[in-house]
């Protein structure tokens, strides 16, 4: 079994590049799991990875994202 690696909520806003009050959102939201240890929350690296790993955009999910180019012939 390994051992556990722990990030603080500074470092795992920072590796996901985002703020901490959007960590926070998603933390609070249940996106990401996390724990409180007294006054400190801490995340698991793997909790961190799969947390990015369900956040993969799919292909072809976008589209409503860009309008068609107008006279665009196809």
């Amino acid at each position: 079994m390994s051992e556990i690696e722990w990030m603080s909520t500074a470092a795992a806003a920072e590796y996901l590049g985002i703020t901490n009050r959007t960590l926070y959102r998603f933390i609070d939201e249940g996106q990401i799991a996390a724990y409180k240890f007294g006054r400190v929350i801490r995340l698991q690296r793997v909790d961190v990875e799969a947390f990015i790993e369900a956040s993969r955009v799919q292909p072809g999910t976008m589209s409503h994202l860009y309008p068609e180019v107008a006279g665009s012939g196809d």
